[in-house]
């Protein structure tokens, strides 16, 4: 009998078979002070030690022993949480934060390490001058939260624009922007318990995250010039100068059909959860909200690229999906080719009249074919001539390569979206469908001359990668920013008046062969006269808008509308972010003040949304200084 069991043990303990029974425990995971989920938690079943993650929206699959008694989730910076294993096979958590185990955890680099200050950093933190944390922050740091592996995400570096005279520099021109990339992937940062690094930090995307109550344009033009004055809220001495852009809203049903290219990275780097598996999600999502008039084809590449699907008809959504579905990460990454097989895709199926666009989906992570910034800016500047244009959606973290995203969509004629979760993707596929997919008027450039006998000195608040010289605003060949349907872009200009002294102005000695007057032709109370061009999505020659600004002079900024006192507030967090020697009087809870005051309806929660995003970065701020005052880790 013996000899006859032992054969039927082996074979059921190579078979896996397990004596005691199991049970699959799901769930979701969140923080308690803003409801947002936690990806990548740690979920432990007890006694069994059994494991697993949340995905990148929070939920957890596990698989236990009968006998477990209970279910433990930890996640950095949170307290860790028990439950216990009774009926239900539903069990949620809601994560507390855990001040302290944040206090333990300091950065070096782009990686991280437990109870390591550096000397420098400390001296920086507690002295509390304008560059407090500014060695971690300049030093291009991660942020708060223990990372496995070395941070190798990569951000353009940023040189903040500097007064300018305005008898010197009358004039300021710069490509309007409607990218919104840099506000999603900073508040990944925070919402992850990090500080981000200053480079990640671009001040016009954050302000051109939300929405703003602008005039709709009147008449044929399809973009109306609205402006504000009021003080700047971090020096009222100074004044602040908002000008807003409102593109013309088009209901979804009247909007021209679309020709679109879903192009796919599905290279090995994809294979986290949130990359492709939320790539997958957010696309579904897109389609849903497809016409029948509209068509899709999906383009691939990793080692190589390829057509997954050819051009398909809106009505046909469950084909679409399928081929989604399908998708699965693993090579290398031939951006090069995968684009230019989407262009020809593109190209085959167009509509004149439509809306043709490419949609590349992407951590960014070009490593094979035509991977450097200038061969890939050289392809996208020759293939946008075909008339299609570029969306690029950018996911992941880790080796998130910004600076190559950024420069696909600005030399392909589109725009910019970094998606952290489905709520992101919603906001840019579906909320904003129109703005985001259907151009109404191209190569948008500003142009800004200051009155010099009102205007001592100007500066303009972002827009540092999108400056243009003066000439250039006339020249029709020279491209610049999109504006999609129902668009708004935000501009601020921070002005010193005449006769006000400023630290941010240096002396110099008096020309000898010309002479400097601050005099002007204007006697008036006109401040500036902002100038816009404008071609229509199919023309190549421009149209001049302009509009005269006067400064009364009593304008208070308690008076100043929502849409000018959020916009500042935005600005302000954008500096402190970047410990920006601009900055002057500004601090967080001037920012978060100004922005609860200036909610208005905000129908979809985003303006509360960065209301907690400040508060937590100001405890993140906090909790850095505070490590240095101690002393620990030294």
């Amino acid at each position: 009998m013996k000899l006859l069991l032992t054969p039927i043990v082996l074979l059921l303990f190579f078979l896996g078979y397990s004596g005691t029974p199991t049970r699959q425990i799901t769930g979701k995971v969140i923080s308690s002070s803003d409801g947002l989920a936690l990806p990548a938690a740690d979920i432990r079943s007890l006694p069994s030690k059994t494991t697993a993650k949340t995905d990148a929206n929070g939920k957890y699959s596990i698989k236990i022993p009968i006998t477990d008694t209970h279910i433990e989730v930890s996640f950095l910076g949170f307290q860790t949480q028990k439950a216990a294993i009774k009926k239900a096979d539903v069990i949620n958590f809601s994560l507390a934060d855990d001040v302290k185990a944040l206090a333990e955890i300091s950065v070096v680099g782009y990686g991280t390490q437990r109870k390591i200050v550096t000397t420098s950093a400390s001296q920086h933190l507690i002295a509390g001058s304008p560059g407090a944390a500014a060695s971690y922050l300049n030093g291009r740091v991660a942020g708060l939260q223990v990372m496995n592996d070395v941070n190798n995400e990569s951000y353009a570096k940023i040189s903040e624009n500097n007064f300018k005279r305005a008898t010197d520099h009358p004039l300021s021109t710069f490509s309007i922007d409607v990218d919104a990339a840099s506000y999603s992937n900073v508040r990944r940062y925070i919402n992850g318990g990090n500080l981000p690094p200053k480079d990640a930090v671009r001040i016009e995307e954050l302000i051109n995250y939300f929405d703003y109550n602008y005039e709709q344009p009147k008449g044929n033009d399809p973009v109306n010039i609205v402006t504000e004055i009021s003080a700047a809220p971090w020096n009222k001495a100074h004044r602040l100068v908002q000008i807003g852009l409102k593109a013309k809203n088009i209901p979804t049903e009247k909007l021209p059909s679309s020709n679109l290219v879903f192009l796919i990275d599905v290279s090995g780097s994809m294979e986290a959860p949130n990359k492709l598996p939320l790539l997958i999600s957010s696309l579904r999502l897109l389609t849903d909200n497809l016409r029948d008039q509209d068509k899709v084809a999906i383009v691939v590449y990793a080692g190589n690229s390829g057509l997954v699907l050819p051009s398909t008809s809106g009505d046909n959504k469950q084909a679409i999906k399928e081929a989604l579905s399908k998708l699965s990460a693993g090579g290398s990454t031939a951006g090069g080719a995968g684009i230019k097989l989407a262009y020809k895709v593109a190209t085959d199926n167009f509509i004149k009249g439509g809306n043709n666009r490419i949609i590349l989906a992407t951590d960014g992570d070009f490593n094979v074919g035509a991977s450097s910034d200038t061969d890939m800016q050289t392809l996208i500047e020759e293939k946008r001539k075909s008339g299609v244009y570029l969306t690029v959606l950018g996911f992941g973290m880790g080796n998130y390569k910004d600076s190559k995203m950024e420069v696909l969509a600005d030399k392909g004629n589109g725009n910019y979206a970094y998606i952290d979760d489905i709520n992101e993707a919603r906001k840019v596929l579906i909320n904003e469908f129109g703005g985001t997919l259907f151009t109404v008027a191209k190569d948008v450039k500003l142009q800004v001359e200051f009155n010099p006998s009102k205007v001592q000195a100007y500066r303009l608040i972002g827009y540092e990668n999108r400056l243009l010289n003066n000439e250039d605003f006339n020249d029709d060949l020279k491209d610049a920013g999109e504006m999609g349907a129902g668009h708004t872009v935000t501009a601020l200009y921070e002005i010193i008046p005449v006769g006000v002294e400023s630290k941010f102005l240096k002396s110099v000695d008096a020309l000898k062969y010309q002479k400097t007057s601050s005099s002007s032709n204007n006697t008036g109370n006109e401040l500036l006269n902002v100038k816009m061009r404008y071609k229509q999505p199919d023309g190549d020659k421009s149209k001049l808008l302009q509009k005269a600004v006067v400064d009364n002079g009593g304008n208070l900024l308690q008076q100043a509308s929502d849409n000018f006192k959020f916009s500042a507030s935005v600005a302000m967090l954008g500096m402190l972010l970047r410990q920006s020697e601009f900055v002057q009087q500004g601090n967080f809870d001037t920012a978060i003040a100004l922005a609860e005051s200036a909610k208005g309806t905000d129908k979809e929660g985003y303006r509360a949304e960065y209301v907690k995003i400040a508060k937590s970065a100001k405890l993140l701020a906090k909790d850095l200084r505070n490590f240095a005052n101690t002393g620990e880790g030294k």
